[in-house]
Formats: C-alpha cells, structure tokens, sequence
C-alpha cells in the first residue's frame, strides 16, 4: 500500500511539473510586453487586432510610469520648496502639508484646491510658477507662463493697483487682504477675493520674486 501511495505521488509530482514545464513553454511564444518590472502576456490565441489593442494600452502605461511629471519639470521642486519655506516663515503656518519628501511636497502644491503662482526678480519680472489650478484660471500653457511678465495677468487699468500692491508686499514681507482683478490669456476677467501675496527668499537668503495665494475669485 505503501508503495502504491507513493507511485501515486510520483505521479501527481511529474503530472504537475511536466504541465508547469508545458505553461513556460508556452508563455515563450507567447506575445508579451515588459511594464517596469512586470511582463504582461497577452491571450493565447491572440487576434491581430486584440494583440495590437493590448500592446497600445500597456505601452501607454509604460510611458506613463516613465514621462516626467509638470512639478518635476523647469526646477519647479527647488521652486516650491522657495515658495512654501518663505510662506512658512512669513506666515507661521505651513501652505501644504510637509510631513513628506520634497518631490511630494512639490506634488502637493501642484495640485492643490487654491490657486499658487509666483514671478522671478527681473525689472520686468517673469511668471515662474503656476499650480495646475492658476494654469487653468489663466488658461495658460506652462512654456508660455515662464515666456510671460506677470504684469500681463493684469490689464493695463489695474497694473497701477497691481504695483503698489507689490510694493507694499516688498515693504512688509506679505499681504493677506489682497482684492483685484485679473485677466486670462482668452480675455476673459475675474474678481480675486482675499488674496495673500508674499515675498520670496531663496536659501541663500537672497530675494527670490513673490507669490500669491487664493482660493476664492468670481468670473466678471
């Protein structure tokens, strides 16, 4: 009985590893495509057509997984770390939540519920920053925002307003009581409802442009 049992189990054993072999064997000639670290086989057998469709949307994954994301492109990590440490300092609290690495803190205020945007130190300051919410309120392209003086968000009867607001933000380091107009690229004006600007000190303790913050406006 004994050794009834265990040809039985011999067989089960060789039954099983001649299939496995059978599975790999198979798997070889199969069409496959690598995602990372993984290979996706797709059915056996395939239809042109069903192959075509499953190396189209695994490939889009894999550019996904590879493709630069907008807050790691322009040096827009360093940006934000200028932007959130000079808020935190100015303004006591922190503008994200920065229990995290700095590309996630970068990802944070990138997709943040309020508008960010901010301008270098040229005597006609460019834009340099822009959060996917102020990218959308201006309808603006991020190669176009880093081409575009920040004084274009304004139109020209509000840039007087707009300067002395500036400079009273160079003066006391920050402003939390802003209330203006702006203009998006298709022309199109809006009302910004209590807007916190502040300065912008890199870490070498030079000046850095300014910021503004807010999460309230109104389509005029």
């Amino acid at each position: 009985m004994k050794r009834k049992n265990a040809c039985l189990g011999l067989q089960t054993h060789c039954k099983y590893t001649l299939n496995l072999t059978k599975r790999r064997l198979k798997q070889q000639h199969r069409t496959s495509i690598r995602v990372g670290q993984r290979r996706y086989y797709l059915p056996d057998p395939a239809p042109d057509t069903l192959q075509k469709y499953f190396i189209h949307v695994l490939s889009a994954k894999k550019r996904r997984m590879t493709e630069t994301t907008s807050w790691e492109q322009n040096g827009w990590i360093e940006q934000s770390q200028i932007i959130l440490d000079s808020y935190d300092k100015l303004l006591g609290k922190p503008l994200v939540d920065r229990n995290c690495s700095i590309s996630g803190q970068a990802e944070q205020l990138f997709h943040a519920p309020f508008v960010v945007v901010c301008h270098g130190t040229q005597s006609d300051p460019l834009l340099s920053y822009a959060n996917q919410l102020a990218l959308e309120l201006w309808k603006i392209s991020i190669p176009v925002l880093l081409q575009t003086p920040s004084r274009m968000t304004a139109e020209p009867v509000h840039r007087d307003e707009r300067a002395e607001l500036l400079a009273r933000t160079t003066r006391d380091g920050y402003v939390d009581d802003y209330r203006g107009i702006r203009i998006a690229t298709d022309g199109k004006r809006f009302l910004i409802e209590r807007a916190t600007v502040w300065n912008l000190v890199g870490c070498d303790g030079t000046p850095a442009g300014q910021a503004a913050t807010f999460g309230k406006w109104k389509m005029l």
